[in-house]
């Protein structure tokens, strides 16, 4: 790309270097990065045909197009921004990036939480659970903890620029948290060590291990959580995201921890995804 050309051209070229690079969306992934770069939406990128790539944003689409392609840096990274449900988040590699099963997390809350109730989203990160639980249900008291200041340095950026209130905690788990919650949601490190291999360079490279990563078998943090559970007897309600084949043993942690209904909720690709437990 040098010197302005039409929007079309340029395109065809990052989806044949994105797709080169063994991107799952090479398409998806060059219009996305375009319409952020240009500042238009992915509509009149597509539709526009007198739309150029001309001056600075020739280098700058070049550059979005190396990051993704050569350094196969996750979009949401290089936009800084990820949507998620009604909201859009800021992002960078602080966080994870809010991943689409997640939201099914907020949706099974959602139908379960009574008015009023005090809720906690441990290990928040972007704050993506606690913020789209305070857009959705303003009625609830929402808290969040994370063990990061950095991290909840985002998390606190994102409410206050969406105008929704979280009371953020920094806590490493529940360790210092005042005893005051009905109920207690969490995406969890969950990622076995082992899988440390398999994963896309997307995620192995740029996002943040601690918040992927969980020992041996991926169940750590669940296992010292569950444990900090056991005695907190006025949370009537347990959410977690896991891992695939992870339900089994999850499950039976959460009846050891006192969580006598414990089910799981399969998410759109049947995986079982999210542990739900009520005392």
């Amino acid at each position: 790309m040098t010197g302005g050309v039409p929007v079309s051209d340029a395109l065809d070229g990052a989806i044949t270097a994105i797709a080169a690079a063994g991107c799952d969306t090479p398409r998806l992934d060059a219009e996305v990065l375009f319409a952020h770069v240009l500042g238009v939406s992915r509509e009149r990128l597509l539709t526009d045909r007198d739309l150029t790539v001309s001056g600075p944003a020739v280098r700058a689409c070049q550059d979005a197009v190396r990051r993704r392609a050569v350094e196969r840096e996750p979009v949401a990274y290089i936009t800084g921004r990820r949507g998620f449900r009604r909201l859009e988040l800021a992002v960078d590699r602080r966080v994870l990036i809010p991943r689409p099963e997640t939201e099914l997390l907020v949706e099974l809350a959602l139908a379960r939480l009574p008015r009023g109730a005090r809720v906690l989203d441990v290990g928040t990160g972007s704050g993506a659970v606690a913020l789209a639980l305070a857009d959705e249900r303003p009625d609830l008291l929402v808290s969040a903890t994370d063990v990061s200041e950095d991290t909840l340095a985002l998390a606190r950026a994102n409410g206050e620029r969406l105008c929704l209130h979280v009371d953020w905690l920094r806590a490493d788990l529940l360790d210092g948290v005042p005893d005051r919650f009905d109920a207690i949601f969490s995406n969890p490190p969950y990622v076995a060590e082992s899988e440390r291999a398999s994963l896309a360079p997307e995620i192995v490279r740029h996002e943040p291990p601690g918040a992927l990563f969980a020992g041996p078998d991926g169940l750590d943090v669940i296992r010292a959580l569950l444990d900090q559970l056991t005695p907190r007897a006025q949370v009537r309600l347990l959410m977690l995201e896991i891992g695939a084949g992870q339900a089994g043993a999850v499950v039976e942690l959460a009846r050891a921890a006192g969580f006598t209904a414990v089910a799981s909720e399969r998410d759109l690709a049947g995986i079982e995804r999210v542990i739900v437990g009520m005392r």
